[in-house]
């Protein structure tokens, strides 16, 4: 039976160490989903898992008002978040102060901000200016930590925006590009950073069947078509918010609707075609996610795996009743690494989606990778699809996906409910410190406050099993590590603990771009770690804990970590400590 990278680093520790708006009434959709968990219940737990009963995971309220409903969401290298909305839907919760550019153009005349800094630390904003509309628009950070945010809709079609972060006590603020803009408008695209990590490309949109540079490679250059988009364009339209990967090979994996490619992107060349996914479509409108599975040392980083789950009922957007339609339950897991032979002589090899089954139906929930390599599902809604108002029974209970299980187990693990509905325009991104930042949920074109599903203002934070104070007696804190690291160099760390349990682990995870239940540029590296040498036996970091050094050995290359900021998570046994932030140069 073949192991997972994990499970294999973690054989190899002990072998070595000795270890259109339709109103439903809101009450009748939660009391749907109480029954559902009342059926279905939590999922039992299996060996090597954490055992909490009867739901794990907590909520935590962080802030009442932000101020907008952030769209889009990503959390900077000095401990601050992004949030974005969009703009010429009129005035926002948060003026801006006194020296901001108000918008003022033939649509609005508008001083308020459509876009905060949350600061991760007090919990509190700070008011952007953003000028040009960033509807449903896509971003990813460069490798110097710049946020790169590209399109949106109306006067932001073509439109290039950075933001250079800065500590939270700083004043940096969005700048719009007057000399470079797109080659072509995108609306529901998606950005994904390139190895040379000063690049990115930009691919699909509404009505968009191409793909292009951000920056260009050279003077004059314009957009490539891709026929995937061509052929995938049903009715619907459920090919924006294409899911595109950066594979280790340096090819992009890109799945639109059902199907999926292996893209060349240096010549334009398809190199692979993949099969069909079963079931529902899964792009926007009927929105479901996607995430790049944990790559690992312990095979070269060479096996890379896609996890797509959820999405809707082809054909529910356009149906009037579309809003009461169930979502999917199901999620597909695909090798993408494996190679397609055929010829004479030749076995076929292609690879295949292996379908497991959601405990609960999920349409528009975010996907996030965990510190631990698992997976976490997390806002959305039980029926109907993306848009104002198609949606209806809200998906209030995290669902977590154990990466690593065999197949042939419950890999699915129902967690503790919020109590407020996160569906559309809502966003999720993994903290640091572990938790998961929630935001957002809009289902209305303007900001509307009563009725069914109001556009949300509240902040929270989901605290995952891991951080129970139980656990508390192995979680590790990293005291010491380098700010850059070096394609395969070796570089050290150290860390302490209450006490010494293994296996020891180090685990690295990129910050994406988060919008419309797709974590754009999303990845989590488990690193090669030497066994942990003690420094000292008592009295350093927390009290009665001891320090430890180990020796790490960076990614190989820029196709398996591109150059950016990651947080670097310290593990021991399952139990991940504070992360610090690391950049891959």
């Amino acid at each position: 039976m073949k192991m997972s990278p994990l499970e294999q680093q973690r054989r190899r520790r002990r072998l070595i160490g000795g270890k259109d708006a339709q109103v439903v009434s809101l009450a009748m959709s939660l009391l749907l989903f109480s029954v559902t968990i009342l059926v279905l219940g939590p999922a039992v737990g299996v060996s090597g898992s954490i055992q909490d009963t009867p739901l794990p995971g907590s909520w935590e309220l962080l802030l009442k008002n932000a101020g907008i409903a952030s769209m889009h969401t990503a959390i900077t290298h000095f401990n601050t978040a992004i949030f974005l909305d969009r703009t010429l839907v009129g005035p926002s919760q948060i003026a801006l102060p006194k020296g901001h550019e108000c918008r003022i153009n033939p649509s609005e005349h508008d001083c308020t901000a459509r876009s905060v800094m949350f600061d991760l630390g007090s919990n509190t904003v700070r008011p952007l200016d953003i000028l040009t509309d960033t509807w449903c628009s896509s971003g990813q950070f460069f490798a110097n930590g710049t946020m790169v945010q590209t399109g949106g809709d109306l006067n932001g079609f073509t439109k290039i925006r950075t933001l250079a972060p800065c500590p939270a006590s700083g004043d940096c603020d969005w700048v719009e590009s007057t000399i470079e803009t797109l080659t072509d408008g995108r609306w529901y695209s998606t950005n994904q950073l390139l190895p040379e990590g000063s690049r990115q490309i930009v691919v699909g949109g509404r009505g968009v069947f191409t793909y292009e540079f951000v920056p260009k490679r050279f003077p004059g250059e314009g957009a490539f078509p891709l026929q995937l988009l061509v052929e995938t364009n049903d009715r619907e339209n459920d090919n924006y918010y294409p899911f595109v990967h950066l594979l280790p090979n340096g090819h992009l994996f890109i799945f639109a609707n059902r199907d999926s490619i292996l893209l060349d992107y240096t010549t334009g060349k398809v190199v692979q075609q993949f099969p069909t996914i079963p079931g529902e479509p899964r792009n926007y409108p009927l929105s479901g996610s996607s995430v790049l599975l944990p790559l690992s040392f312990a095979d070269g980083y060479s096996t890379a795996s896609v996890l797509i789950c959820g999405g809707g009922q082809a054909g529910a957007f356009n149906n009037p009743n579309g809003f009461n339609l169930p979502a999917s339950q199901t999620c597909g897991r695909l090798e993408v690494t494996t190679t397609t032979t055929r010829g004479a002589g030749s076995s076929n090899s292609e690879p295949q989606w292996l379908m497991e089954t959601m405990p609960l139906r999920r349409v528009m929930g975010d996907m996030v990778l965990l510190p631990t390599g698992d997976v976490l599902l997390i806002n959305g809604a039980q029926n109907g699809t993306a848009g104002w108002g198609k949606a209806s029974n809200p998906a209030l209970n995290p669902v977590r996906y154990q990466t690593f299980l065999h197949p042939a187990a419950n890999r699915f693990q129902v967690l503790t409910p919020s109590t407020i509905p996160r569906v559309y325009h809502s966003t999720a991104n993994l903290r640091p410190d572990g938790r998961i930042l929630v935001a957002g949920s809009n289902t209305h074109q303007y900001d509307t406050f009563t009725g069914v599903f109001p556009t949300e203002l509240r902040v929270e934070a989901f605290s995952p099993q891991y951080l129970s104070e139980r656990y508390d007696f192995r979680r590790p804190q990293i005291t010491a590590a380098p700010a850059r690291i070096t394609y395969g160099k070796e570089f050290t760390v150290t860390f302490s603990a209450p006490s010494r349990k293994d296996p020891f682990e180090l685990h690295m995870a990129s910050a994406p771009y988060t919008t419309h239940a797709y974590s754009q540029g999303q990845r989590l590296l488990i690193l090669q770690v030497s066994d942990p040498v003690p420094v000292q036996q008592a009295g350093a970091g927390a009290a009665g804990a001891s320090r430890f050094t180990v020796t790490v050995t960076a990614p190989p290359n820029a196709n398996v970590a591109p150059p950016q900021y990651y947080m670097l998570f310290p593990m021991q046994a399952g139990t991940p400590g504070n992360a610090v932030w690391i950049q891959m140069v």
